[in-house]
């Protein structure tokens, strides 16, 4: 077998497919999550605890030159570190809240699989032949 149908037969399982498409959709919940947590979340948090900007919280951790403005965007693009820990905080509720929803997600599957699975079969109807034999048997057990 060429490596190329060898590819071929790989690529075409239902398995890669399907992981594709999990990360597909993946990528563009975690966009959603993250506006979640960027435009509607944090900036709740923030007036809870002060009218505070959790995206622009950080500790210069060198000397910034002269002229360049005391912000996390300026300080970055001039090259100066800076331990930006209000960034790590939003991308933490970010995670948080997307482990949040996978774990509900997986939740609910598990219990619709236990609930499909715990359903009784019908029972199999009796064969015709089975029913025949049965009938003459009875027939011959009564008295005549």
């Amino acid at each position: 077998m060429s490596i190329l149908s060898e590819f071929k037969e790989f690529a075409v399982k239902g398995n890669v497919i399907d992981l594709a498409v999990g990360v597909i959709i993946g990528a563009a919940f975690g966009k959603i999550v993250d506006s979640l947590v960027a435009d509607i979340i944090m900036p709740v948090v923030g007036v809870v605890f002060g009218k505070l900007d959790f995206s622009n919280l950080y500790v210069v951790l060198g000397t910034a030159p002269a002229g360049v403005a005391n912000t996390l965007a300026d300080l970055k693009k001039a090259g100066v570190p800076v331990l930006a820990y209000g960034s790590f905080i939003t991308v933490a509720v970010n995670f948080v809240i997307l482990a949040f929803i996978i774990f509900m997600m997986v939740k609910q599957i598990n219990r619709l699989r236990k609930t499909e699975a715990a359903a009784p079969a019908a029972p199999a109807a009796t064969p015709e032949d089975i029913t025949l034999l049965r009938e003459i048997r009875d027939s011959l057990k009564r008295p005549s």
